[in-house]
């Protein structure tokens, strides 16, 4: 995570000790976000205090190279560059800026073999096919390419890459343009090309203008200083030192120049290590020029970062574009009371001149093998973990992990030997390996989680597994398969550049960053176009972050792998694995049992899965059933649930999407998995709903029900109500609503508008009656959904480890007839219903009855008082219920669950046989049927039942060894727990038996 306070360079452009300053302090909202934020990050409370605390800063001596004089500065600047300085960046530009490309225009050019991609290519007409489909379809079209359209040969690929002639080592990977290791980065239409984050494309974003670049540009650019916690594998034992003034200055990370304030950018996190960094940026003399110069050194001929694109899309402006940010390597020597000296730029420059020398002499070869053993493992002491370059070869850079002399022939003098210990790509690994060896992992993985998901494992398919998991092994030692390689190289052509794998290792992590505020500055655009300022930026980001997108390098993702395996550290501390998946995996019926089995946090948490399927189900059909009720007042709740069920349609709800342009704000992979146009509009429907979910979440469901209504109907509708004031003085003449005070008295809650409530109480055979204007269906089809809110809310803000759907199994477990019906009947609603029945006797109600009772209350509630009162309420009657529904696991149906059963007994390599029913007898009028079924699985009956549906069956769970397996699994997790839930449900039998006791005395 990246964090930082900024401000106007002006206020940290220091000098000396006399001129230094108090540096700057971090921006208002910051510690804000760091309090909302602290459930996730107290154990990093500490550091973070630390690491933001405010230090004072000073930069060393100008030495004729800035001058600060009022007189010199040109604009706005405060510090403009000298005729001095202008000869050093001139220097630095002839002697390093231009080595690599005069080193490659002095190579041959290379004509590479053609493949199927390339003949594609030529003959394809999709720019023109897209713009006849776009202009015949008014909902646009992506026209992506789809897999199915554009097949290549991955190995024809990584064959045309190997017979490159510059390549420095067959073991060494490289970076080329919009290339990844097998095959291009990109292989999306020309009209797809032209939106999308996927590519570098982000709404909103406007050419700059360029910087002045003999000065410091004040009054344009904004500084921060980027710190990266927990410091693991960036503070390393051999890190970049330059000398100076008989001083040593660490390499402590870079600062970051932006053209506009970081405002409202939430810290940013990205798993590296299988380790979970968070960003820090926080608020010296240079020069603009300087930083683009060091810039492309770093990134571009010894990075190799070419996909990296800082400026934008390729647009015709009459002036040059400039880089939206610049950066500025920091190195820095500690002094008293916290301070710190920053070292200027161009002393930065003259370092990496001085140290840009052969890295073997050729006339000193035969000097240098002669050296004592001890002067030479002094010199190859100081070489290890140094970054060299051979200008023009690929990659050209790459770290030194040992420096031999050793001759073989002694009559022929030879170069030193550079060893370096990489990763071989997965792409050509048995990882990504497509002939027999991708096949027996594949099986192997799905043997592992056959059997992980299997109550009982046979002896036998333990021994298959093993025999599986040993010819892996044979395969990842074997040299052509093993991702670890040692590769060695003449050190001849190679020079130093005095920079180490600490500076590639925070220079990887700019990419990330960049993308990150970038992204966040064009949701900026997002609010203006939906009406509303997300106050948690991380939650829009929720909101269009695709489960397709995972891994985050900020741009190609080869490119930063092999940059970091040639240029990184060499061994770099991992963390647990399972932080990838800990919270991504859903599969396996035990990953269900283990997830299911999880109670609910009492405090609020931020959910831990990182993508908009999560929020999705906050919307899902509330605000539409919500604008339907009020939009037509005299539409029964058939008509209602019709309407709701066209506008939930996915392909309606991504036309909202496109209205929107989602499209052009979604984060998801770059690849082939939403080509389709079917599959995008899918991503878009679940994008509009998490967004719609996101702004109830924050803003509340007014909010969320009037961006609905503007989008669907360009309407905001004021709801009505029956009386202007209150309709309680109709109390004293009417017994009907006399009684329902007594009920009122028993909730505690007075209705300003108690007709609301008689209604809610009327059953659909009441015909039209002027006291309640109508029966409570519609109030039934309001009040599910509502219930259907509140749930969800509540279960996505204290269950943060579940996904959307088992999300949905809790949900179901509360909002269901069942539960609905006995909270009705705990509360004594059936002794409050309006019949038509004139002898006023009680009257048993049906299960469907009561529910439907209950939900009308829920929305009489609402319309009443609000959605507090209903939160309120559920939290009372519904939601303590979760930690029986929990422990008991009636989280699930019954024939889900016999299904479940069934598919553990699967064998590998058949279909998996599944249960089968068939009605046996049925009895009854068409109404009210009554139907016998069994159940049969593997020829077998395991079940018989009657009922109005199958639902009703029940498996014999000495059949499933997996029923069992959940219970014990359930009782040694909660086994106080469920201690003592027995005891209360013993206890309330006991109160019952004697309340029936006294009641028969």
């Amino acid at each position: 995570i990246v964090s930082a306070a900024g401000g106007r360079t002006s206020e940290s452009a220091g000098q000396r000790a006399p001129w230094g300053r108090r540096g700057a302090t971090p921006r208002p909202g910051a510690e804000t976000r760091r309090r909302r934020e602290s459930g996730r990050e107290r154990g990093r409370e500490g550091e973070e205090e630390v690491l933001l605390k405010p230090a004072w800063i000073r930069c060393t001596h100008a030495e004729n190279y800035y001058s600060n004089d009022p007189m010199d500065q040109v604009g706005d600047s405060t510090v403009v560059g000298t005729s001095k300085l202008k000869k050093l960046y001139e220097r630095f530009e002839e002697e390093l800026g231009r080595r690599q490309e005069r080193a490659k225009e002095a190579r041959p050019k290379w004509d590479p073999p053609r493949t199927k991609l390339d003949e594609d290519h030529d003959g394809s007409s999709s720019e023109s096919e897209c713009e006849s489909e776009g202009e015949g379809d008014g909902e646009g079209s992506s026209c992506s390419s789809s897999s199915d359209s554009e097949v290549f040969d991955v190995i024809a690929e990584i064959k045309r890459k190997k017979a490159h002639p510059d390549r420095l080592h067959e073991e060494l990977w490289y970076n080329d343009p919009g290339q990844m290791n097998d095959g291009p980065l990109c292989k999306c239409s020309a009209k797809a090309k032209r939106t999308g984050i996927r590519h570098s494309i982000y709404p909103g974003e406007q050419p700059v203008k360029q910087c002045r670049p003999m000065n410091n540009n004040t009054g344009k650019l904004f500084h921060y200083r980027i710190t990266v916690s927990p410091p693991t594998n960036f503070l390393t034992d051999r890190p970049t030192v330059i000398d100076y003034d008989d001083h040593e200055y660490l390499f402590e990370g870079f600062s970051l120049f932006s053209h506009t304030p970081l405002t409202n950018i939430p810290l940013c996190r990205v798993i590296r290590f299988n380790i979970d960094y968070t960003i820090h940026f926080i608020e010296e003399n240079y020069c603009v020029r300087g930083l683009e110069l060091f810039s492309s050194y770093l990134f571009q001929d010894i990075l190799e970062l070419y996909d990296w694109n800082l400026t934008g899309p390729d647009e015709e402006v009459e002036t040059p574009q400039c880089q939206r940010f610049h950066f500025m390597p920091r190195f820095v020597r500690f002094l008293p009371d916290g301070g710190k000296e920053v070292l200027s730029m161009h002393q930065v420059l003259l370092y990496v001149l001085r140290s840009s020398l052969t890295l073997v002499p050729e006339e000193q070869i035969a000097d240098m093998l002669q050296w004592e053993e001890l002067d030479w493992q002094k010199y190859a002491e100081e070489c290890k973990g140094m970054i060299v370059t051979n200008p023009g070869m690929k990659p050209s850079s790459v770290r030194i992990d040992q420096l031999d002399r050793e001759q073989f022939n002694p009559e022929v003098i030879t170069f030193p030997i550079i060893v370096h210990f990489g990763i071989r790509p997965a792409q050509l690994s048995y990882a990504g390996d497509p002939s027999k060896t991708c096949k027996l992992w594949k099986s192997y993985v799905k043997l592992r989680h056959l059997l992980a998901n299997s109550p009982k494992v046979k002896q036998m398919d333990k021994q298959k597994l093993t025999q599986r998991e040993e010819a892996l092994q044979k395969i990842r030692q074997k040299n052509t398969m093993r991702r670890e390689v040692t590769v060695e190289l003449s050190s001849q052509g190679f020079w130093k550049t005095g920079i180490r794998s600490d500076v590639c290792q925070h220079a990887m992590m700019l990419p990330v960053l960049t993308h990150h505020i970038r992204y966040h500055q064009c949701l900026m655009h997002l609010d203006k176009l939906i009406g509303y300022i997300f106050k948690e930026r991380c939650l829009l980001q929720l909101a269009m972050t695709h489960p397709s997108h995972h891994l985050n390098f900020g741009m190609n993702p080869d490119h930063a792998r092999n940059s970091l395996s040639n240029c990184g550290i060499r061994q770099p501390k991992y963390g647990d694995r399972k932080v990838h998946h800990m919270y991504m995996r859903k599969k396996g019926i035990n990953t269900l049992i283990n997830i299911m089995s999880r109670l609910g946090q009492d405090d609020p948490s931020p959910s831990r899965i990182d993508h908009s399927r999560i929020i999705s189900p906050v919307c899902a059909c509330v605000c539409h059933s919500v604008h339907l009720y009020y939009l037509f007042p005299g539409l029964e709740e058939g008509g209602l649930a019709t309407y709701r069920t066209a506008i939930v349609q996915n392909q309606h709800l991504a036309m909202l999407a496109k209205k929107l342009e989602l499209d052009r704000f979604m984060l998801y992979a770059h690849g082939p998995d939403l080509c389709r146009e079917s599959d995008l509009r899918h991503a878009m429907a679940n994008c509009f709903e998490a967004l719609i979910g996101a702004v109830y979440l924050e803003g509340g469901l007014d909010e969320a029900r009037q961006l609905f209504g503007r989008l669907l109907f360009n309407t905001e509708v004021t709801p009505p109500v029956q009386e202007p004031q209150t309709d309680r003085h109709l109390i004293e003449t009417s017994p009907v609503l006399q009684k329902l005070t007594s009920f009122e008295d028993s909730i505690g809650v007075l209705f300003t508008h108690v007709r609301l409530l008689a209604r809610a109480f009327t059953l659909r055979t009441v015909g039209f009656n002027h006291l309640t204007l109508g029966h409570n269906q519609r109030m039934e089809f309001l009040g599910d959904s509502i219930m259907q809110l509140v749930a969800t809310e509540y279960l996505f803000i204290h269950f943060p480890d579940h996904h959307e759907g088992h999300l949905t199994l809790l949900r179901s477990s509360l909002v269901n007839n069942r539960t609905q019906a006995k909270v009705a009947e705990e509360l004594g609603m059936q002794d409050f219903a309006i019949t038509n029945d004139k002898t006023k006797r009680p009257v048993a109600l049906r299960t469907k009855t009561l529910a439907d009772l209950l939900e009308s209350f829920i929305a009489a509630l609402y319309i009443d008082k609000d959605l507090e009162f209903v939160h309120t309420f559920m939290n009372v009657c519904f939601f303590p219920r979760l930690k029986e529904f929990i422990l008991n696991q009636d989280w699930n149906d019954p024939k889900s669950q016999l299904q479940q059963c069934c598919l553990t007994l699967r064998t590998e390599g058949k279909e998996p046989d599944i249960p089968l029913y068939k009605t046996l007898q049925t009895v009854g009028p068409s109404h009210a049927r009554t139907y016998t079924v069994a159940v049969y699985f593997k020829g077998e009956r395991i079940g018989c039942g009657k009922g109005p549906s199958r639902s009703g069956l029940q498996a014999k769970f000495n059949n499933f060894p997996q029923m069992a397996h959940q219970k014990r699994f359930i009782e040694r997790k909660y086994r106080q727990e469920l201690k003592e839930m027995r005891r209360e449900r013993e206890r309330q039998e006991r109160e019952s038996d004697d309340g029936d006791d006294g009641g028969r005395k």
